[in-house]
């Protein structure tokens, strides 16, 4: 029986397993990295140890650690979550050679898997259909399109599309340094890329009695960079006929290598109806909240169950409605997914109805991993929470999920809240019109844009003035109660200046005399000045609620400095105050170019004096276990490189000096 449970991971996952510890009566022990000593999963645990440092390989993927940390809070099992160690097998083997329990797959199954070239020569051998593997050193042109994948890892990294033969050689080598990094193994290999093909994936469970379940299939299709980023089941691309085709392959799959505990069977599903097998994950998925919603399981408590010897039933429950499963990342889609770091100033998801558990009826279900006040680093995956609704049909379940992420308050870091809300709400996705190529064919640009509506925008600002201004009243030591801004006789209008995260200028004027308010607002989008219809009928430093247009309107208002966060019905809107009078200080030399996050140059691409053109590369910067290559913003001359291989960069540290050709592009810029 197992009565103390340490947790190998971190984040949402940590807090995720903590949830069923304690349903169950197990104690969580959790780990926790220097950057993470005031996280979220370390205030849910019974105890936790300390992990010196601060890159995974100082940290979460140190076996002797994570085992030292078992033995010092007397646990007796181990549970290792998602990434990081949980498809090690020498880790698996050593938790088990230390006496303690292993949640999770026999070490033999994950070796079996964890070589995607082995992987597919079992499944093959088991009846299993497979895409053909290509050896990187003999593919021809009748051979592309093509994807590079990494031999020992997933989550999209290590992962190229080539689709022309002069690409090959720089996508296996960018492949094989970022599987390096991540995984600490190199090797890649090339497989047929199926364009505008469905990622399906069955959810299976093993005991150690023989019983396989097989529960049904989740569709993972809305993919960035290779990464899942919209998860549902069912697929309503899958018919029944499909789905036990999908289920007993899985099974088979499962049975081949003698599976026993949770994992997933993943398949691509072509556009001709034919589905090959892409690989198993041997643990516990991020997107495994919609298979529990849908079957009203608890699948880290079968996991437990299934670790101590328990059997399970014959056959696994009937599915009941349809989930959907989106995940919040710090990151901007219009900038290239850009990862963000930063203070998580408020976090809050309207509607929910439980937390890292089954909702009681059809409802929102939220999987954390931060909360308000949280740090956003650069030592890892930018995900803040996966937000998950469940209801009675697909329909139902995708309004659900719209509406809890148009009205969360989500300040402090750019997050793709409003792509996602946007996909739910495209007509391809409603009518189930999903794949991987979803992103190019509905146009990226659009759906990521970060261009709050004018009108909106012109609202946010009236609002974040007003608060504002209530707010210095609240703190001024005489005349508290008056409204500021108010005069007796006509005077001057109050100005203030405010710019948009998309960089757009909201100017704004307003009066508050014996008739009310008056007020003009220019920006946004929209150089005009327009008059803005309003009345006041409260402002605090916190809300203002004005009657707008005839309709009474709320604004809750969340400043942090110079900045204000305003969410009302028409959306969030994040106001940064221009200062009337800059600091000269703050200013950097023309045509310097920006990094955009804190990172490492991993690679550099030019020299100084070189001429480059508008899109060249310039240098590869990695952060969050990613690459991130930084282009040139125009065409120009490298005045000056700031940064050698091997540098550590803090954002918004100067990469280059970029002397563009054209005068008219002079200015500081950020990398993209």
């Amino acid at each position: 029986m197992i009565t103390r449970l340490l947790i190998a991971n971190r984040g949402e996952i940590a807090r995720r397993v903590a949830r069923t510890c304690r349903d169950l009566g197990v104690a969580p022990v959790a780990v926790y990295s220097d950057a993470d000593a005031a996280a979220a999963h370390v205030a849910d645990a019974d105890a936790a140890v300390r992990l010196p440092g601060n890159a995974p390989s100082e940290t979460y993927l140190r076996a002797d650690l994570l085992l030292d940390a078992a033995k010092t809070t007397a646990a007796d099992a181990v549970h290792p979550g998602y990434g990081f160690l949980s498809e090690n097998a020498p880790f698996a083997r050593a938790v088990i050679d230390a006496g303690l329990t292993w949640v999770g797959p026999p070490p033999e199954a994950i070796e079996a898997m964890g070589s995607k070239v082995t992987a597919k020569k079992l499944m093959a051998d088991a009846g299993v259909p497979v895409l053909a593997e290509l050896d990187p050193s003999a593919v021809a042109a009748e051979d592309l399109p093509l994807l590079v994948k990494a031999s020992a890892g997933g989550g999209g990294r290590g992962m190229r599309i080539v689709r022309s033969l002069e690409e090959l050689d720089s996508a296996v080598e960018s492949a094989r340094r970022e599987a390096a990094s991540a995984f600490g193994d190199p090797t890649v290999f090339c497989e047929p890329y199926v364009e505008a093909g469905r990622h399906i994936e069955v959810q299976i469970l093993a005991d150690a009695h023989g019983t396989v379940w097989a529960l049904g299939e989740r569709e993972c299709s809305i993919q960035r960079r290779h990464q899942k980023v919209v998860e549902e089941t069912p697929s309503p691309a899958v018919s029944e006929a499909l789905r036990h085709d999908l289920c007993d392959a899985a099974v088979k799959a499962a049975r081949a290598i003698g599976y026993v505990g949770a994992g997933t069977v993943e398949f691509l599903l072509g556009t001709d109806g034919r589905f090959h097998f892409l690989e198993v994950n041997t643990r516990l998925q991020v997107e495994h909240p919609v298979t529990e919603c849908v079957y009203g399981l608890d699948l880290v408590a079968l996991q437990l169950s299934i670790a101590e010897g328990q059997p399970l039933a014959p056959e696994p429950p009937e599915p009941r409605g349809h989930a959907i499963e989106v995940r919040l990342y710090a990151e901007d889609p219009s900038h290239d997914w850009r990862p963000q770091t930063g203070t998580v100033h408020r976090f809050a998801v309207p509607g929910v109805s439980a937390a890292f558990t089954v909702p009681a009826a059809y409802g929102v279900r939220l999987d954390s991993g931060v909360e308000d006040g949280s740090v956003v680093g650069v030592h890892y995956d930018p995900m803040l929470a996966k937000v998950i609704a469940w209801g009675a049909t697909r329909a139902d379940a995708a309004r659900r999920l719209s509406a809890a992420l148009a009205g969360a308050k989500l300040h402090g870091v750019v997050t793709n809240r409003d792509l996602l809300v946007r996909v739910l709400r495209h007509p391809a996705f409603v009518a189930g019109e999903t794949d991987t190529a979803f992103f190019d064919r509905h146009g990226l640009d659009a759906l990521a844009a970060l261009l709050a509506d004018p009108t909106a925008v012109r609202w946010a600002a009236l609002a974040a003035a007003l608060a504002g201004a209530a707010r210095r009243r609240a703190e001024a030591p005489v005349l508290r109660g008056l409204p500021s801004g108010w005069r007796n006789n006509p005077s001057q209008p109050q100005r203030i200046s405010y710019e948009t995260a998309a960089g757009d200028r909201a100017e704004l004027s307003y009066t508050l005399g014996r008739s009310g308010l008056s007020a003009t607002a220019a920006g946004g989008g929209d150089s005009v000045a327009s008059d803005l219809d309003a009345q006041v009928i409260d402002a605090t430093p916190d809300a203002v609620v004005l009657t707008v247009n005839g309709a009474r309107t709320s604004f809750s208002v969340h400043a942090v400095g110079d900045t204000s966060f305003v969410d009302s019905v028409a959306g969030s809107v994040t106001l940064t105050e221009v200062p009337r009078f800059p600091d000269p200080s703050s200013q950097v030399e023309a045509g310097s170019l920006l990094t955009p996050m804190p990172g490492t140059v991993v690679r550099l691409h030019v020299t100084e004096g070189e001429h480059v053109e508008a899109g060249q590369p310039l240098l590869v910067l990695e952060a969050m276990k990613m690459e991130h290559p930084v282009v040139a913003p125009h065409d120009g001359v490298v005045a000056t490189l700031r940064v050698e291989e091997g540098s550590q960069v803090e954002g918004g540290a100067v990469l280059a000096v970029i002397t563009p050709l054209d005068e008219g592009a002079l200015h500081g810029a950020v990398a993209e």
